[in-house]
């Protein structure tokens, strides 16, 4: 993913948490906010309480795929912060992607095309 793409800074990411609005599931939880920007930015968060460094890096890797595959199909322009919970490492990669669907619907990120 480009860097523009990404949110890095912890400041982003400490406004998105007390700004944004959130949606828990089993596998994730996800927080979101408008940008002024034409695009969608991404921030993953794995917490050290789900394992070592390989546990870690499987979980971002899953949710930055389940982000890629689904991208297409999401309202432009906002901030997305993904948050991996300990089912995330084992969960199906069908329950990853219907909870993330399930998530992006709550918060009205779907963009419905008919």
């Amino acid at each position: 993913m480009k860097r523009s793409v990404t949110l890095k800074k912890n400041h982003e990411f400490r406004r998105l948490y007390q700004k944004g609005r959130s949606a828990a599931g089993g596998s994730m939880v996800l927080y979101c906010r408008k940008n002024r920007l034409g695009h969608n930015r991404l921030g993953l968060t794995a917490s050290v309480k789900l394992g070592g460094a390989v546990v870690r890096n499987r979980c971002r890797r899953r949710l930055r795929e389940v982000y890629r595959l689904q991208s297409g199909r999401l309202r432009q322009g906002w901030d997305i912060i993904l948050v991996a919970r300990k089912r995330t490492a084992q969960a199906p990669w069908r329950e990853l992607n219907d909870t993330f669907v399930r998530l992006c619907r709550n918060l009205d990120l779907w963009e419905d095309k008919l």
